[in-house]
């Protein structure tokens, strides 16, 4: 393993790096400290072509003004909380709204949107911010540490790490768009899914959960066996077509640390398991993604991008039947993704 520091622009007077982790096999994972974004991951497909599998772009600038939470980490509260507000012991809190009337992902300057503290480890990198008390009109001083780690069986985990000084809330998860066809060169609605998942979350037309769990059976959210993500996007199901035709949907996880997310691009072989100690995982099949700018030279389009967003359920702060996000002053926050590369 090898991690290969590099300035990758200025934000101010912040200077800004990209850290890239190789293992003995030449892969490679690139991840800068503005906002923990990965900006790439270079893994072979079955020729032994070495691919970029995610959207990304070339300057600062471009992920200083990118809307779609490129390849970060989002949070304090990943997902939407409807009103943008929520009480915590009979104390109302005002979020910042930037989504309408609602908070998304974190806010208007979430930790997307800001320089986190870099550090060099063994076989990665390790990313740490302090977020104030108040900011984006969270309660709390929060301390967070990140830190992407990348072995020689072709796996880069991601831990979370946090504590605070007020009790608060916190989910959060990275936001990178997968694309294993390479370099973009097809969108994803070829790519198959399975999901060791019973049962998703219905959304409202505010795509906020209704606090309804609909079984998967017999829907196009039954990715319990391997599914064609074209078949959402073209479904007449309300819920598919609720989202702009595709997915954009929670699903409760009924095992963990068991493979239980696999992404495939039958075309070139190249898979992606996901295994996490999360509750669910959020399907978003880049429905939003508008014809306007480029990645890596890409044109922007629909369905080039699918995230695979790791996280508790969204809005769970209005809904106690679903697990907590509160964070307890002084309680310890920790949570473990890891992606696994591989080719049939």
């Amino acid at each position: 393993m090898s991690v290969i520091q590099d300035s990758f622009g200025q934000l101010g007077h912040q200077p800004v790096y990209s850290f890239t982790m190789v293992n003995d096999h030449g892969v490679e994972v690139t991840a800068i400290n503005y906002g923990c974004i990965i900006t790439k991951m270079m893994v072979p497909d079955q020729q032994g072509n070495y691919e970029n599998i995610v959207l990304g772009h070339d300057t600062l600038d471009e992920y200083v003004n990118d809307p779609y939470f490129l390849g970060a980490v989002v949070g304090r509260v990943a997902g939407r909380i409807k009103g943008g507000s929520f009480e915590l012991d009979g104390t109302p809190f005002t979020l910042a709204r930037n989504e309408n009337k609602n908070h998304l992902h974190g806010g208007v300057r979430g930790f997307d949107k800001v320089v986190w503290d870099a550090e060099i480890v063994e076989d990665g990198v390790q990313f740490s911010y302090l977020s104030p008390d108040g900011e984006e009109g969270y309660p709390g001083n929060l301390y967070i540490q990140v830190s992407y780690r990348l072995n020689n069986d072709n796996e880069l985990t991601i831990q979370y790490e946090a504590h605070a000084d007020k009790k608060t809330l916190l989910t959060v998860t990275n936001h990178s768009y997968f694309n294993l066809s390479g370099n973009g060169k097809r969108d994803i609605l070829e790519h198959t899914l399975t999901i060791k998942s019973n049962q998703f979350l219905e959304l409202d037309h505010e795509l906020l959960p209704t606090g309804t769990f609909v079984d998967v059976e017999n829907t196009p959210f039954d990715f319990t066996r391997e599914r064609v993500i074209n078949t959402g996007a073209a479904s007449l199901h309300p819920q598919n077509k609720l989202v702009g035709e595709g997915y954009d949907h929670p699903f409760l996880l009924h095992t963990n640390h068991d493979r239980e997310i696999v992404l495939s691009d039958p075309e070139c072989g190249r898979t992606l398991a996901i295994e996490t100690d999360e509750p669910a995982v959020v399907v978003y099949s880049g429905n939003s993604l508008k014809a306007e700018g480029e990645f890596w030279g890409v044109p922007s389009r629909k369905y080039l991008g699918l995230c695979l967003e790791t996280q508790a359920l969204p809005d769970a702060i209005h809904h106690p039947e679903f697990p907590s996000i509160i964070l307890d002053k002084g309680q310890q926050y920790s949570s473990v993704t890891t992606y696994r590369f591989d080719c049939k």
